[in-house]
């Protein structure tokens, strides 16, 4: 069994977080819940390693297109009037683009998370995924307010400020996709580790 208070997790702050200035915010959030920091770097990515980070294969692309055609009904948009296509795996197309666009806007920061449940609590001190629907006292809840239906009228993708693994083994997959194999320093936080 893996060791839980060790256990790692991917963060990427996006443009929008970026941009904020909640670069240190996030940080501070996750370092809060004695939450390690064990790899950092802000960068700028090119689109080659953003389309390799997000999933390609159909069924995905079709679930973001399907889940697009889900918003447009429910706010009585005419998908084929907004998009000139009510085909799900064309929309997600779409959106995947769109979502390129937005990770290639600006420099990012990846880093690697480590500690008690990280992966789990990581994503709750996020947020949900749509900033609309977060609590406030998460990341997404208090700084953010973007939905898919404002996103989607603006072609464009929903900025939600961070994206974090949604699994260990995801987050072993985009650590090593984004940091190599050897990724992150060990060490001992004073009064938590010790």
């Amino acid at each position: 069994m893996a060791n839980l208070k060790q256990e790692r997790t991917f963060v990427l702050i996006k443009p929008d977080g970026v941009k904020k200035g909640l670069i240190g915010e996030v940080i501070k959030r996750f370092e809060q819940r004695d939450l390690k920091i064990v790899a950092l770097e802000m960068f700028e990515p090119s689109r080659d390693m953003i389309d390799n980070h997000y999933p390609k294969y159909d069924a995905w692309i079709e679930r973001v297109g399907g889940k697009t055609l889900s918003t447009y009904a429910k706010y009585g948009v005419d998908p084929i009037e907004a998009l000139g296509t009510d085909d799900a795996h064309k929309i997600g197309t779409m959106v995947r683009g769109w979502l390129l666009d937005f990770m290639t806007s600006a420099p990012l920061v990846r880093m690697v998370v480590e500690g008690a449940h990280a992966v789990d609590v990581v994503r709750k001190i996020a947020g949900p995924t749509l900033p609309y629907a977060a609590e406030v006292g998460t990341i997404r809840g208090d700084f953010s307010i973007d939905s898919p239906a404002i996103a989607n009228s603006e072609k464009r993708a929903v900025a939600n400020i961070l994206h974090a693994s949604e699994t260990p083994q995801e987050a072993e997959h985009e650590i090593k996709h984004w940091f190599g194999a050897n990724a992150g320093f060990s060490y001992k936080r004073f009064g938590i580790d010790e």
